[in-house]
């Protein structure tokens, strides 16, 4: 029990320095950031049928290949997954 406890209490002394800058052994993911129109372009999809099949609103499509804004957070990561494996994507999202 000791063990975890010390295991724990290390973890959240990183979580804690982290921001402010002090080395620390934490592995942060930043996804790229990603031309989605290019994404799509590349799926062959149309924008309603990208819309319709990632579960994105068309509106949000729209923005985010104009540039008016850029997908954060989880809507950073998915357009990251469907340039790197369209297919398999689609394939898991119809299964």
């Amino acid at each position: 029990m000791d063990n975890v406890f010390e295991s724990i209490k290390k973890e959240l002394e990183e979580a804690v320095d982290y921001p402010e800058g002090k080395t620390v052994k934490v592995r942060v993911f930043q996804p790229e950031s990603v031309n989605v129109k290019s994404i799509r372009q590349e799926t062959r999809l149309t924008q309603d049928e990208f819309a319709s099949a990632f579960g994105i609103s068309v509106a949000t499509l729209r923005h985010w290949e104009r540039g008016d804004r850029k997908p954060h957070g989880p809507a950073l990561v998915f357009p990251n997954l469907v340039k790197k494996a369209p297919d398999t994507v689609l394939r898991v999202l119809n299964s």
